[in-house]
């Protein structure tokens, strides 16, 4: 192989790994006030599934600071991807064979939102 090729190859190698992804899209900061709004009442501030009205609620919250989802919405053979959480917060859990108690949310908060969103929730992981 020659000198250029190699370089060539290490260059696209590289850029490949500092481009950005969509799991870097979000501001976690940014998404705490719409995770305030639509998702603590049942998740709780702190994503422990722990909100007033989670615990009413058969199956209960999800616990966001164990990071471990349940759907591969996007079949990939991976839940929990942002795709998978952007697909269940905007179609609801029930479009994916889940609780119809976690409702969908597409129609109330914007693209930019839905990634904050999950960027916050991905920060609560300890």
């Amino acid at each position: 192989m020659s000198r250029r090729l190699a370089s060539t190859i290490a260059i696209a190698a590289l850029a490949a790994l500092l481009a950005p992804t969509p799991a870097t899209g979000g501001d976690a900061e940014a998404g705490k006030t719409p995770f305030a709004s639509f998702c603590s009442s049942c998740h709780g501030m702190g994503g422990k599934g722990d909100g007033p009205v989670g615990a009413a609620l058969q199956p209960p919250p999800r616990d966001f600071t164990q990071g471990d989802f349940k759907f591969d919405t996007d079949d990939d053979g991976k839940a929990g991807t942002d795709v998978d959480l952007k697909n269940v917060i905007t179609n609801g859990a029930g479009a994916y064979g889940g609780s119809m108690l976690m409702a969908p949310w597409g129609a109330m908060l914007s693209p930019e939102d839905v990634e904050n969103i999950i960027a916050y929730i991905r920060s609560l992981k300890p």
